[in-house]
């Protein structure tokens, strides 16, 4: 198994494995050295889905040792980071979108031991950052609108990668170092563009890590070739 190129991280999306094998497939993306285990809690008021419980990631917790990246697309933020910092999990982002305390619900999360960070919308600009920097380990950035995993007719905003090298430049000029997440059709494609615009971390869904081409190991190994390139691509720009 060839490993991640340093610098960047893969976080399998707990949504596309297969909820009835979950212990299969959570042993196949360790095998694989998958570096965090995405899990996306959605309330279906904030998206229109839902597709798994609580009950879902305690379970999850108990079969892995995988370290837990949840992105919360809810609007009681503070009862789902309660529940996720009792099952145990080691990052959440939550959306300023749905939330009237951010600087209050970044305490709660980094108080209870866990890396703090923020997930945006598409369309929401990054001036919503400039007085939370200091209390972020990560961010988030949604490249397309919430809604079904898998659905054919998402794609990506066609502004994703400049938002990502936006918020790469966003970062520098305030002199912060913190992770940039990309979410949403991330694929073996635009893997190489996205990490050259900035992106250190990658949703893997059923566009790479899951795509029905290849197994998951096949498919990791892919996308660490994309991601080399990618480097490659940002060096020499």
């Amino acid at each position: 198994m060839n490993p991640t190129p340093p610098g960047i991280a893969i976080s399998a999306s707990l949504i596309c494995a297969d909820l009835c094998n979950i212990e299969r497939d959570l042993r196949q993306m360790e095998a694989a050295g998958i570096d965090y285990l995405h899990v996306d809690l959605i309330d279906a008021h904030f998206s229109p889905s839902m597709p798994m419980g609580i009950e879902v990631v305690q379970q999850a917790r108990t079969k892995t040792s995988l370290p837990f990246d949840v992105h919360l697309m809810v609007e009681n933020n503070e009862f789902f980071i309660g529940e996720m910092a009792k099952i145990g999990v080691q990052r959440i982002c939550f959306h300023p979108e749905a939330a009237l305390h951010i600087d209050r619900l970044l305490g709660l999360i980094r108080d209870a031991g866990i890396r703090a960070g923020i997930a945006l919308m598409p369309a929401t600009p990054l001036s919503v950052l400039e007085y939370c920097l200091d209390r972020l380990d990560f961010l988030l950035l949604m490249l397309i609108n919430p809604g079904f995993a898998g659905h054919a007719c998402e794609t990506q905003v066609p502004y994703a990668l400049h938002k990502v090298a936006d918020c790469r430049r966003f970062l520098e000029e305030r002199e912060f170092d913190i992770p940039i997440e990309v979410d949403g059709r991330v694929s073996f494609e635009n893997i190489p563009g996205l990490v050259a615009a900035g992106a250190t971390e990658l949703v893997a869904g059923s566009r790479s890590a899951f795509h029905p081409g290849s197994d998951l190991a096949g498919n990791v190994a892919r996308m660490r070739e994309a991601i080399a390139r990618g480097i490659a691509m940002g060096q020499d720009a």
